[in-house]
């Protein structure tokens, strides 16, 4: 049983920071990634990275100003997310693969077997 714990998110003005923690604990893992969902939109890949490698994978809308980095001393993985624009607004999903069937690529949805409660992220204009 994989336990997700995520904190972070809240309100910020255009052009400003915020830092999500995902701490996961109870199993090994293979895949972190990080998804958002906007009010009727469909879950997003925002980035992701594989544990054991550090590969690092990171949606085009997001590039150059999100980036995620993982602790594993602490089996924390962050996202900090710069130069916020509204349309970064979403609830902000972490998820966890504990096994990598090599059918879905970390970009999937379909690749992660437990996730968290999300955390909303609001960015006014």
């Amino acid at each position: 049983q994989v336990q997700l714990v995520e904190s972070g998110g809240g309100l910020v003005q255009t052009g400003g920071s915020l830092r999500l923690s995902c701490v996961v604990s109870g199993r090994s893992l293979t895949t972190v990634g990080w998804f958002r969902q906007a009010p009727g939109t469909e879950r997003e890949f925002v980035t992701g990275v594989k544990w054991h490698s550090g590969r690092i994978e990171t949606a085009d809308s997001v590039m150059g100003r999100f980036t995620i980095s993982r602790d594993n001393t602490k089996n924390t993985v962050y996202l900090q997310m710069n130069s916020l624009k509204p349309e970064d607004t979403a609830v902000y999903y972490c998820a966890v693969a504990t096994f990598d069937s090599g059918v879905w690529t970390m970009k999937s949805g379909n690749h992660y077997d437990s996730w968290g409660q999300g955390t909303q992220v609001t960015v006014s204009s």
